[in-house]
């Protein structure tokens, strides 16, 4: 590595240099008009600044509704319950709570708008309990404030050399593409050719689902809003992408074990499959016509015995595996030019595609949001009880605290460097504030004052590991300091304010400790149940609408899933094959669908599978473990299968569904005797994978 990629680059410096120039625009005019607090003018920019115009766009409206909304209701519930401090103290959790549990339902930059509603309150209404008078005041001058400051930031993002959001979307989909294209590399090759899928390759499926983050931002970007509706059709056929490659693995691997080797043509075609999508987002389209014909032509005639079904299996997830790679490099050609591509066609329409679904832990969820309710009570009865004069700063900073990592498994080690980094960001101030700023008479002299340290952390704040750190310390410098159109610091309320904001993130840390041990594995195991739960009652004859967004929720839930198997020892979890349970939820609901078309006797022994497989996950829930199918759902199958086969082409969906969970189920038993495929009536469906 070249020692000179740590140095910031001229695009660093460019957002560095935004984010300062629109921090001093907000202080300047903050000043000029006298708001009360303008350095909340000048924090505010760096909050919502982001080297992308429309990211920067996007914040600066979220943030500016949770405001209203959490200044409106400051106004509306101080007056009414002054005179009762311990209900005023239960209503202002319950609502920073409740908004905050909602924020975690959003897995976008729209939860902004909940979590910063939340804990405007207690913001807003808190330092003015004593006056309830001046409620009103001071909830329009945060707000102007905010809103002056957020505006500058998106202004000066939009107008001064803006970055699109589209060319930093094509570079992240690149690094996708080429990420799928060396999964496949080793499947197609040989090396990667497992029934199962290693969990570097599952990772696939959190990064796919990462990129609703910045999708969603694309209709703030003037210059991409076009891109949007592109974008989210490549991330349908990217995250389409991820089973078919696993399912293509399995059946690679089932050849293999059958013949020994594969075909010369077989081989062959593999290897131009696998040489044409190594060029990532550079694959050529025109060829992907050339290698489906070369695919179809190696499809069997006769797919009579399970050696021939398997083969055509293959044949059909590796042609549909082309299509969709030359959808998704028109799709991403588009998205970075920002536009949408004039007459595009798709080349996959064989099926519908996984639908954009997520998967919540309701209770988890709850009881996170429910601890930061209960903190919030703590700390506002050790204020009271205490009276301690900046008692207010202590309670805002715990709430703020505790909302801001509600949604980690294990809060405590990010609120720790929250109050190393606070504490820090005291110091800074006092040294501003008693040291240098005494000195300075004029704005121009502020701006020089404050250059240094800020560009410094516009800068910082670009690496991913320091993001937080240098926000942080750029925000409450700028609230620490306090700057008004006249000087008049009192070193005795500064300490007091300081050590109220340090025990307050103090205070979060402690709690947290408490309330949130548990740590990833909790959350880990309960998504592996929850996909258990979902497949008992889907095989039982529940839930079979919508099986779309039963894979979206199932790809979401691996998603999530992933990033935690990653940092745990425990073997038990690693075994998940999170694309196997795609394809099981799809094999599943193809039976239940099938069962009205057939006969009574052929429905009855899908009924017998479908009860063996719901009994399967059932005896998972109750052991809490991930055991193995018995012999008897391998022999249920295999029945069916020898039934089915003889109802004709209309059965050919259930065989299919039936031989998809046989290999999903049993990938290592040896396939049944007999033929069990009707004559062919058209490409597999996702039953088959």
């Amino acid at each position: 590595m070249n020692v000179f990629d740590s140095f910031p680059s001229w695009r660093d410096w460019l957002f560095s240099g935004k984010a300062f120039l629109a921090s001093m625009l907000a202080l300047y005019i903050a000043l000029a008009f006298d708001l009360p607090r303008p350095y909340w003018a000048m924090a505010a920019v760096y909050i919502v600044s982001n080297p992308l115009a429309g990211a920067t766009s996007s914040k600066a409206l979220y943030r500016a509704l949770g405001t209203v909304i959490g200044a409106t209701a400051a106004v509306i519930l101080v007056p009414l319950l002054v005179n009762a401090p311990e209900l005023l103290t239960l209503v202002v959790g319950l609502w920073t709570g409740t908004l905050l549990y909602i924020s975690l339902l959003h897995r976008t930059p729209r939860s902004y708008v909940f979590m910063l509603a939340g804990y405007s309150l207690p913001l807003i209404a808190l330092p003015v309990i004593g006056s309830p008078e001046t409620i009103f005041d001071t909830a329009v001058a945060r707000s102007e404030e905010i809103i002056l400051g957020i505006t500058c930031a998106a202004v000066v993002g939009t107008v001064v050399f803006p970055q699109s959001i589209s060319s930093a979307l094509a570079e992240r989909l690149s690094a996708v593409l080429n990420d799928a294209a060396a999964w496949a590399d080793e499947i197609l090759r040989g090396e990667g050719a497992l029934p199962a899928t290693p969990l570097r390759r599952q990772k696939l499926a959190s990064d796919i689902a990462s990129l609703d983050l910045i999708i969603s931002q694309l209709s703030y970007d003037a210059g991409a809003r076009d891109a949007e509706r592109h974008a989210r059709e490549l991330r349908s056929r990217l995250l389409m992408l991820l089973p078919l490659f696993s399912s293509l693995a399995d059946r690679l691997h089932a050849l293999k074990d059958m013949d020994g080797a594969l075909s010369p043509d077989l081989h062959g075609t593999l290897n131009d499959v696998a040489d044409w999508l190594a060029r990532g987002d550079r694959s050529d389209v025109a060829t992907a016509s050339a290698l489906v014909a070369r695919v179809e032509a190696l499809q069997p005639h006769d797919s009579n015995d399970w050696d021939s079904m398997i083969l055509s299996s293959a044949l059909e997830r590796l042609r549909e595996i082309v299509e969709l790679w030359q959808d998704c490099v028109e799709l991403r050609t588009a998205v970075a030019a920002g536009r949408a591509a004039a007459n595009w066609r798709p080349a996959f329409r064989k099926r519908r595609l996984v639908a954009s679904a997520q998967h919540h832990d309701h209770a988890l969820l709850v009881f996170s949001a429910g601890t930061v309710v209960l903190g919030i009570i703590v700390a506002t009865a050790f204020w009271i009880v205490t009276g301690w004069s900046a008692g207010s700063g202590f309670v805002m900073m715990a709430a703020v605290g505790g909302s801001f990592f509600a949604g980690l498994d294990q809060p405590t080690p990010r609120i720790r460097t929250m109050f190393l980094v606070t504490t820090a960001s005291v110091i800074v101030s006092g040294i501003y504030l008693f040291g240098i700023l005494p000195r300075v008479h004029d704005f121009e002299m502020l701006v020089l004052v404050f250059a240094p340290a800020f560009l410094l952390l516009g800068l910082v704040m670009l690496k991913p590991q320091l993001n937080m750190h240098a926000l942080l310390i750029a925000v409450n410098t700028a609230s620490f300091v306090a700057l008004e159109n006249r000087y008049s610091a009192s070193f005795a309320d500064f300490v007091n304010g300081g050590l109220a904001a340090s025990a307050g993130v103090g205070f979060a840390l402690a709690w947290s400790m408490v309330t949130r041990p548990f740590g990833a594995e909790l959350a880990a195991r309960r998504l592996l149940r929850a996909g258990w739960a979902d497949f008992a009652e889907i095989a039982a004859g529940r839930k079979l609408r919508d099986p779309e967004k039963l894979a979206g929720r199932v790809l979401d839930r691996l998603g999530q899933l992933v990033p935690r198997l990653s940092a745990l020892p425990d073997r038990e979890l690693a075994k998940v094959d999170g694309y196997a349970e795609v394809r099981i939820g799809f094999n599943i609901i193809e039976l239940q669908k099938a069962r009205g078309k057939l006969a009574p006797g052929a429905a009855a022994m899908l009924d017998d599978v479908l009860a063996a497989v719901a009994d399967f996950y059932r005896e998972r829930l109750a052991q809490g473990l991930s055991v193995e199918p018995k012999e008897s759902l391998r022999a249920e199958i295999d029945r069916a299968l020898a039934r089915i086969s003889a109802e004709g082409p209309h059965a050919r969906i259930a065989a299919d569904a039936l031989v998809g969970l046989r290999r999903v189920f049993f990938p290592d038993s040896p396939g049944p005797s007999g033929t069990y495929v009707p004559q062919d009536t058209g490409p597999l469906l996702m039953a088959a994978e």
